[in-house]
């Protein structure tokens, strides 16, 4: 049975080691994994409407549906990870299969054309906005080590607080020091504990600097990641159709954040002189949040052919909860092994996040019914997203390094419908902008869709299949005195199947 314990809310510089500015933007990412349908048209339904998943770009897509309409929608994902660390290549997989939309909306005519208000809508959805199961691994050699992420959190600290007293356990040490001290001050521990790390001064108590028991030279390492988990939100939506050519709506959402991560790295080494040969350092990861936010939006009928659409998501307001596990094991040619397993889950103070807001435009051409073709564009600041706490915990540094580092990103969904018969052919395309002013963080993101559907009058049945693609440096510990990374391009595939039903 694990022991737990809370970090102290006043400990902020040291509690800033577990957050990062790569967690922050992670939750503040949406990407809607809709229906059949939106997907196969890339997304691109602000000024269409008519579809579930649509109407979480703009609400106003709710009273555009001429009848109660339901769906409910699972798709197949496929990430692959190509590898490049330190010129050596690795590819893996991962896969799964997600229940990833269920609604419906309710059409309430007042069958007067007359009316100022002809019709009212409302609208109860889930969709899925992330999908977390991802899972890499990197092979490569290089002659920086990991033991300078154990010297540079240790560098500084008495020897006396990082050493176990008399009778005193490992568990009880690891648990003390992230109470009193902090998460930091648990890395100098379990690397002196493992002997990567041991003090110029192994007498002075009040000894403040430390050395490395691993030799200079060559080192191979593996590194790898596997997460798990799935973020999703809950929407309440209400619409009208006003004179026949406008249409207006509302959501209020409700988001959940579910990611769970394992990382482990090895590092070996027969360098001449090296007391330690080899290290093993695994850290598990889990996260849970909850958060709201509101969306408003409309759509207006130009003409026959032209709609155009625009809406505004507000930030979403996050509370987020996280807890760490750790262990490191080191192994020596001369003196065997030795193992750091804490019996302690860290427990970290609730934070708040605030993502940023996000405008869309959109412009559509329809060809009676025949076919259409859509455009939405969409702006999102990323620089605006902050981290807060009501635990007396600053992240002004964080903070500051979000608004130097992230930008605001522009999004373009382009997609098509044609019809023939009962059947529907449906193509798209869809362009990111990366969140990084250094876009050899992460990459833009592109990707096209292809779909079709049949209608058989009150029921519809849809597929949809759609590539996309980025690259992103993944720094194996971000914000450490260890800044090795690997360069990984992923290509992500997904198989889409929706059910629909009028009513």
């Amino acid at each position: 049975m694990k022991k737990l314990f809370l970090f102290i809310g006043v400990l902020s510089m040291s509690f800033m080691s577990a957050q990062d500015m790569t967690d922050a933007l992670r939750y503040s990412q949406q990407d809607i994994l809709g229906t059949a349908r939106y997907r196969a048209m890339s997304g691109a339904f602000g000024a269409l409407g008519g579809d579930l998943s649509a109407l979480q770009i703009n609400p106003a897509g709710s009273a555009v549906f001429l009848n109660s309409h339901g769906s409910v929608t699972i798709s197949t994902s496929h990430i692959d990870n190509d590898v490049n660390y330190s010129d050596r290549l690795a590819n893996r997989d991962s896969r799964n299969l997600n229940f990833n939309q269920v609604g419906a909306v309710f059409i309430f005519d007042h069958y007067n054309d007359d009316a100022i208000i002809n019709k009212l809508s409302l609208g109860l959805a889930y969709d899925q906005t992330a999908n977390n199961v991802n899972e890499f691994a990197a092979f490569g050699r290089s002659s920086n080590s990991i033991d300078n992420f154990f010297l540079a959190e240790a560098q500084g600290l008495p020897l006396d607080l990082i050493s176990r007293r008399s009778g005193e356990s490992i568990d009880q040490l690891y648990s003390f020091l992230g109470e009193s001290e902090g998460y930091a001050t648990q890395q100098a521990f379990l690397g002196r504990e493992a002997f990567v790390i041991e003090a110029t001064d192994v007498d002075n108590p009040n000894n403040t600097s430390y050395f490395s028991n691993i030799a200079p030279g060559v080192f191979d390492q593996e590194y790898y990641y596997e997460s798990t988990g799935l973020n999703g939100k809950f929407t309440l939506n209400g619409g009208a159709q006003i004179n026949q050519v406008f249409y207006v709506g509302f959501n209020v959402n409700s988001h959940f954040i579910n990611y769970d991560r394992v990382t482990e790295f090895f590092e070996g080494n027969n360098n001449a002189g090296s007391n330690v040969n080899e290290v093993t350092f695994t850290n598990k990861l889990s996260t849970t949040g909850g958060g709201f936010s509101a969306q408003i939006g409309g759509i207006a009928k130009v003409s026959e052919m032209i709609r155009l659409g625009a809406s505004f998501e507000s930030p979403t307001w996050y509370y987020i909860e996280e807890e760490t596990t750790q262990r490191l094991e080191t192994f020596s040619d001369t003196d065997g092994r030795s193992i750091v397993d804490p019996d302690v889950i860290n427990i970290f103070p609730e934070y708040k996040l605030r993502t940023p807001a996000k405008a869309t435009g959109s412009i559509a051409i329809l060809f009676k019914q025949h076919g259409l073709i859509s455009l939405d564009y969409s702006y999102k600041d990323y620089s605006t997203t902050k981290l807060s706490s009501d635990e007396n915990i600053s992240f002004s540094n964080l903070n500051r390094e979000i608004n130097d580092n992230l930008q605001g990103a522009s999004t373009i969904r382009i997609g098509t419908e044609w019809r023939v018969e009962n059947w529907s052919i449906r193509g798209g395309y869809r362009f990111e902008e990366s969140p990084y002013k250094n876009d050899l963080i992460l990459g833009e993101k592109t990707g096209y869709s292809v779909g079709t559907g049949y209608s058989f009058g009150k029921f519809k049945i849809d597929i949809a299949y759609d590539y996309s693609e980025q690259e992103r440096t993944e720094q194996f510990y971000p914000n450490s005195g260890f800044n090795n990374a690997a360069l990984v391009d992923s290509q992500m595939r997904n198989l889409t199947f929706t059910f629909g039903m009028n009513f």
